[in-house]
């Protein structure tokens, strides 16, 4: 035979009773929860995969910049001169 209260549960001789609303707000409770800890990970993870990428983005420019010296470095380097015999000829 089923009881007319909602649940119990005995602890030491004690009867708990939780009602529907006591559930339902228990219930909600736990979603929450669980929701703002899975919005709190995938928030870590979007941060530091938009960490690395702006790493990646500035390494890239970086090396564009590095490239872009050298070849003017490399040009002002060029001889004003003839070379003759190993030697520049200042004519």
């Amino acid at each position: 035979m089923r009881s007319a209260l909602p649940e119990s549960s005995s602890e030491s001789g004690v009867i708990v009773v939780v009602g529907k609303f006591e559930r339902n707000k228990d219930t909600i409770q736990e979603l929450t929860e669980s929701a703002a800890t899975h919005v709190g990970k995938i928030a870590v993870i979007v941060a530091g995969a938009v960490r690395d990428i702006t790493r990646e983005i500035g390494d890239w420019v970086s090396d564009g910049i590095e490239m872009r010296e050298a070849a003017r470095k490399a040009r002002d380097d060029s001889p004003v001169g003839t070379v003759i015999n190993a030697e520049f000829d200042q004519r």
